[in-house]
């Protein structure tokens, strides 16, 4: 008598894998864009602080942890996007935004080593005594 119309299948993201095209299409762009950033804000956000602060220790170690944020903040958001593109079964999403996290974490630790090599006390000094 009547025909009942099945219920609408419900597509999640993880359900299928997301089709190739869409895939780089979101990939070049994102990963071009992140990588940008990151030499972007290398040249003009820590590069022209420093050159700024024309020497002065303090500015110069404000800019290098104002850097280090930046870095910081950059990589934990590209890493919650590989999860979601993980979630989405968005391979070469995973793979740029992995990259960029890689790249991101290295000069990261490139700036730590650099301020750490900037701070280290003298080499004769002892930790707690008066003279350092």
């Amino acid at each position: 008598m009547t025909d009942t119309l099945p219920a609408p299948k419900r597509r999640r993201p993880w359900s299928h894998r997301t089709r190739p095209a869409t895939d780089l299409a979101l990939a070049i762009p994102l990963f071009l864009l992140e990588i940008a950033w990151l030499a972007v804000d290398w040249i003009y956000g820590y590069g022209l602080d420093v050159w700024a602060a024309e020497g002065d220790r303090a500015e110069i170690d404000a800019a290098a942890l104002a850097h280090m944020g930046r870095v910081r903040t950059l990589l934990v958001v590209v890493l919650v996007l590989a999860v979601l593109a993980a979630v989405s079964r968005a391979r070469y999403t995973v793979i740029a935004h992995l990259l960029v996290a890689l790249v991101a974490g290295g000069v990261l630790a490139i700036s730590h080593d650099e301020w750490d090599s900037r701070h280290r006390p003298p080499s004769g000094c002892v930790r707690y005594s008066a003279n350092c």
